[in-house]
């Protein structure tokens, strides 16, 4: 239930007692008011999600009284109820922010329309407050082609049209929550909320307050009543990302919505039951994490009903020409740069590269190599960046045409060495930068102080000529 607590305004005594009677038998908190007065003292002392307000009352207007409801920063929704209502008054109200206007009397299952339609307003408002972008992203870290990526589209559809908990367990970057998205997308629940908690992001102390939310007072700072994310997920999915960085006393409440459905909130002692799919990822070994008490045992059966383990991309290469296609599409779109292709020595390093970032990595990649592509408007080897350069030519076993495709060849017909690549991928990405420093850094993914380095090193050993002279090394 999403709507709690609940005010009747009302200056009819025999109406307000009638009201009264009808909401707490749905198990509605409620608070009677006879006046703005009283009203307001409400207000102060607690959070309340819908008012029933008389345009007419005892010390002043309801309307005046109901721009003073919506400035409130946790503000009820208002249904205005009068004994003479007109077309024109109720357009009025609507327009002055009222949600609802009924005219007296009414039957119960008018009120219980109203309720119904102001407990949808509500989660949906604060669902969409949580619903980060369904993002293009996360779309295509499943294109490929390989028979990893065919096995996983078919696991995806048979556990998709169940209501099983699944556990994603794969290295970072391989696009676990892509692949929760999708399980949803395809599921029963797909038009009920999704809902994704970053347990690795969240402080542990606000964790709690995070999955089953809290009353007002309950703590600290704690100036509003807040519904958790496992309460916003009723009826549809909760992904619970990197479900291994949770304490154990945490885990233990846990234990108890997957096996119960229910909890109470941070500060409350009233019981919340939900009806949640649980999804949940990791980039640890949870068996591991248990024979370190890391981990419950019990909570990992309960989690582990339905495992996916995804590979990474080192042992799926032949879905990196494909995804860097996608992402060199998408970024070139995204930037308005033109982009014609990538010279082969650039492609054979990306195959050859191991990708310990795997898809989140290669997709970073091929952003930065499609903003400092040149004007030609193909992806070359220097625009992929010093760390991959650096990694493949390391590669002992690599055969002579991987070496090969190592080397450019200069505007004299000659070859440039390594270290000359890393100096003009330096320069230009500089050059790029309009010679801001700190942003050239963070694009070549190295300190601000290796890069002023570098530049030293390029000042002692470049006599004045064209490319000093462009550049500013100060």
């Amino acid at each position: 239930m999403t709507i709690e607590k609940v005010i009747v305004l009302g200056g009819e005594s025999n109406f307000s007692s009638t009201l009264e009677n009808y909401l707490r038998r749905s198990r509605y908190e409620v608070a009677s008011a006879s006046s703005i007065a009283s009203a307001r003292r409400h207000l102060d002392k607690d959070n309340f999600d819908l008012i029933f307000l008389d345009p007419v009352l005892p010390d002043g207007s309801g309307m005046d009284f109901l721009k003073e409801i919506l400035a409130l920063p946790q503000k009820p929704l208002a249904v205005i109820t009068t004994g003479s209502g007109t077309i024109e008054s109720a357009v009025e109200c609507i327009k002055n922010g009222a949600f609802d206007y009924l005219i007296r009397p009414f039957s119960d299952e008018q009120i219980g329309i109203t309720l119904r339609k102001a407990e949808d307003f509500v989660r949906l408002v604060r669902v969409n407050r949580l619903l980060s972008q369904e993002a293009e992203e996360s779309e295509h870290t499943l294109l490929g082609n390989s028979q990893d990526m065919e096995d996983l589209h078919q696991l995806i559809r048979k556990v998709a049209r169940t209501n099983a908990t699944v556990l994603i367990q794969g290295e970072s970057g391989t696009g676990k929550e892509a692949i929760a998205r999708a399980i949803y997308r395809q599921s029963p629940r797909a038009r009920a909320p999704f809902i994704k908690v970053n347990c690795a992001a969240i402080p542990e102390n606000l964790i709690e307050s995070e999955f089953f939310g809290h009353e007002k007072g309950a703590f600290t700072g704690a100036l509003n009543k807040r519904e958790g994310r496992f309460e916003l997920a009723h009826g549809g999915t909760i992904l619970l990302d990197e479900i291994s960085e949770i304490s154990p006393s945490l885990q233990a409440k846990l234990l108890r919505v997957l096996q119960e459905r229910e909890f109470e909130r941070v500060g409350g002692n009233r019981t919340i039951k939900v009806d949640v799919r649980v999804i949940a990822t990791t980039n640890r070994n949870l068996e591991q994490s248990i024979e370190r008490k890391e981990f419950r045992q019990d909570l990992y059966f309960r989690l582990n009903v339905v495992p996916i383990l995804v590979a990474p991309l080192r042992e799926r290469r032949e879905d990196v020409i494909l995804l860097k296609k996608e992402f060199m599409r998408r970024f070139s779109r995204r930037h308005g740069i033109t982009v014609k292709g990538i010279t082969d020595e650039a492609r054979q390093i990306l195959i050859n590269y191991s990708w310990p970032g795997n898809v989140r990595e290669l997709q970073n990649v091929i952003e930065r190599a499609v903003i400092l592509c040149g004007t030609n408007g193909m992806l070359e080897m220097g625009n992929l960046g010093l760390s991959i350069l650096k990694a493949v030519s390391g590669i002992t076993s690599a055969s002579a045409k991987d070496l090969k495709d190592l080397e450019m060849a200069s505007p004299a017909g000659g070859v440039r060495t390594l270290a000359e690549i890393e100096r003009r991928h330096i320069l230009s990405t500089l050059q790029h930068c309009q010679g801001n420093r700190t942003h050239a850094a963070r694009l070549l993914e190295v300190s601000i102080r290796t890069l002023r380095n570098k530049l030293q090193e390029y000042k002692e050993a470049l006599p004045s000529g064209e490319e000093s002279a462009r550049l500013s090394f100060a």
